[in-house]
């Protein structure tokens, strides 16, 4: 009987180790749990990666946009949430990317989303704006007020 229990002990720590499966797997299961809701489910598609950086496509109840993922310490979280801007390779350098690794994003995201419906790309174009999600990814949730603690 105690190797039942054993068994149940081991599933449970597998749960506690980093994330396993390809960067893509990893990027797509770190978005659908932050976004996936039953009435409308996230898809997660193309994922791009490039070294410590990837974007993401994702789609959601006719609306979609794409993703700027950081890896940072082995495991990946959201940046930045635009449209068409996370194409552009100036954008991108605005994310901490060098020129280079802008260029090689670009064109590999560009490469990745011709196999795409017109209609897929135009979802993904109709997230209008950028929004920083930090490393956090809860937006507001855990910051405080630093500067003003440190008055004297």
């Amino acid at each position: 009987m105690a190797h039942g229990g054993h068994d149940a002990h081991a599933a449970h720590g597998a749960a506690m180790v980093a994330p396993k499966g390809s960067d893509a797997e990893q990027i797509t299961a770190i978005m659908k749990k932050q976004f996936d809701r039953p009435d409308a489910p996230l898809a997660v598609e193309p994922v791009t990666v490039q070294g410590n950086y990837a974007v993401a496509g994702w789609t959601q109840g006719g609306k979609g946009g794409r993703a700027l993922l950081q890896k940072d310490k082995g495991a990946w979280f959201i940046s930045v949430c635009a449209g068409d801007g996370l194409k552009d390779a100036k954008v991108l350098q605005t994310t901490g990317m060098s020129a280079d690794a802008a260029a090689a994003m670009a064109k590999a995201i560009a490469a990745a989303e011709s196999k795409l419906s017109k209609d897929k790309l135009k979802q993904f174009a109709s997230f209008e704006g950028m929004v920083k999600m930090g490393a956090e990814g809860h937006g507001a949730h855990g910051k405080q007020d630093a500067p003003a603690a440190h008055k004297h």
